[in-house]
């Protein structure tokens, strides 16, 4: 019943997270987040957060967006990326692409100390442990150099 409901109505029932990954059609390249002040302090990350109560992963995505960088800059596509499920179901983190024509400069919160516009083959280091595991897999690779000469290596 519970998967019936978050299936009808978008709506998250479980402890779920969010995360963005920005990605330039211009230049092929994703941008990262320093971390500040926090429990992950100087490691690099994506935008993101948890998902509020009543509202849809995307609902969640575009606050979370807009509280850490200001606005989301125009886009032209959103792709998911991945659903990572911890073992004991208890919490998801929902993974997106946005596609962007060119970089821009994000107007950081406090949560973040700066930023970078990396290419997939040099992430900056330390990322977040969470980060890491996302990008330590081949299938995400695969998804997003698939992604790369769709949108990049096509234009």
């Amino acid at each position: 019943m519970k998967a019936n409901i978050e299936q009808a109505t978008g709506n998250s029932l479980s402890n779920s997270s969010v995360g963005a990954i920005f990605f330039s059609k211009n230049t092929g390249r994703i941008l990262f987040l320093l971390r500040a002040g926090n429990k992950f302090e100087n490691t690099w990350a994506f935008v993101g957060g948890r998902v509020e109560r009543d509202e849809t992963r995307i609902q969640a995505l575009f606050r979370e967006i807009s509280e850490e960088i200001g606005e989301c800059p125009e886009y032209t596509k959103i792709i998911p990326l991945d659903q990572f499920t911890n073992k004991n179901k208890r919490f998801e983190y929902h993974t997106f692409v946005i596609i962007v024509e060119d970089e821009f400069l994000p107007k950081l919160n406090n949560e973040h100390k700066g930023y970078a516009w990396t290419d997939i083959a040099t992430l900056p280091k330390p990322l977040h442990p969470g980060v890491f595991s996302t990008f330590k897999t081949d299938e995400i690779a695969e998804k997003l150099k698939t992604i790369e000469d769709l949108f990049v290596n096509s234009a």
